[in-house]
């Protein structure tokens, strides 16, 4: 089947179609619970009446003030982690190869932190500027003879560390209450959204979802040896500069308004491709696993009694097996 969109066509297969229509489903049915869940419980009639105007004001107050500006924050951050993750795993041809793991999420975050110090805000601008400075960083330490995945990978590893300790370092200028703050958004945090961290992920998400949908074509001849893409006509640097951009700007995007959510763009795109298991790189499929991983940690954060913990503790648990799990199949692979 073509999905045929004013931007672009897409190719999808039916179990593709099949695949993306149970996620949004599963979404959907979480979206519905994390409207539901809290001190103060709603059914799903009370939820509607606040949407639509009608219900009292401390009901309209809970959903449409606290609620709901978090899930579809939650939505939209776990949706540009996950696509970018799918990028850049496709583009490398390496599922350890997420923007998390090779440091373009520290990078991003040490952005945002200096910014919040130097200026009081400017978050989204600062943490763009941290997240292409560090691939810029990464790719050229990388470089030797052409880009070799696994050699990034240290060297993002290497990246990574250093900007958590730089970070750590920038921490020491706050004060006490801004640090402590700072310290739950650095693991990632989703407490206190308000609309307008929901109106900044979904206009960056308008603007750079149909510019990454577009780039899945040249994308899904990246993921094939040097040679043959080149043979099939691809720019390989050009494409892989459009693509690297493209995901970066998608990481600042996530992490100016949550925080480096640990593991969402790792876990995402492996989830996605195992379910689709079309050869291609699932970018839609990747984002929408992304939202629901995002939103499901942010739900068992909230469900933790007499603390508040972040959701980035959880997004942490729910990747480290995914982790595991891939370190151990690239190993019988003899990869490692």
């Amino acid at each position: 089947m073509i999905l045929r969109l004013p931007f672009l066509s897409m190719h999808m297969s039916a179990r593709a179609i099949t695949v993306s229509l149970c996620l949004i489903s599963m979404l959907v049915v979480a979206l519905l619970s994390a409207l539901h869940l809290g001190a103060y419980p709603l059914n799903i009639s009370q939820i509607g009446q606040a949407v639509l105007g009608h219900a009292g004001g401390i009901q309209r107050m809970i959903v449409l003030d606290h609620r709901l500006p978090r899930i579809l924050t939650a939505i939209g951050t776990g949706a540009a982690f996950g696509m970018a993750g799918s990028m850049f795993q496709t583009m490398l041809r390496n599922p350890l190869a997420s923007p998390d793991v090779i440091g373009f999420s520290a990078g991003a975050s040490c952005g945002a932190l200096l910014a919040m110090i130097l200026t009081g805000g400017f978050v989204l601008f600062g943490a763009l500027i941290g997240g292409v400075v560090t691939a810029l960083v990464v790719i050229g330490l990388a470089w030797k003879d052409g880009l070799h995945p696994y050699r990034l990978i240290l060297v993002g590893i290497g990246a990574s560390l250093t900007l958590s300790a730089g970070a750590d370092l920038l921490m020491t200028k706050l004060d006490a209450l801004t640090a402590a703050e700072m310290a739950k958004w650095l693991v990632g945090s989703l407490n206190a959204r308000n609309w307008v961290d929901v109106q900044l992920i979904w206009v960056g998400l308008a603007i750079l979802l149909p510019l990454a949908l577009w780039l899945q074509f040249p994308l899904t001849r990246l993921s094939m040896a040097d040679d043959i893409a080149y043979g099939l006509g691809v720019a390989l640097s050009p494409m892989r500069l459009a693509i690297t951009a493209t995901a970066v700007a998608l990481v600042a995007l996530a992490v100016s308004v949550a925080g480096p959510l640990p593991f969402v763009a790792f876990v995402s795109g492996p989830i996605s491709r195992r379910l689709v298991r079309q050869g291609k790189p699932a970018l839609l499929q990747a984002a929408i696993v992304g939202a629901l991983v995002t939103l499901l940690a942010d739900m068992a954060a909230r469900s933790v009694p007499l603390v508040h913990l972040p959701t980035g503790v959880f997004t942490a648990i729910i990747g480290a097996p995914v982790l595991m799990w891939l370190l151990l199949v690239q190993f019988k692979k003899g990869t490692l």
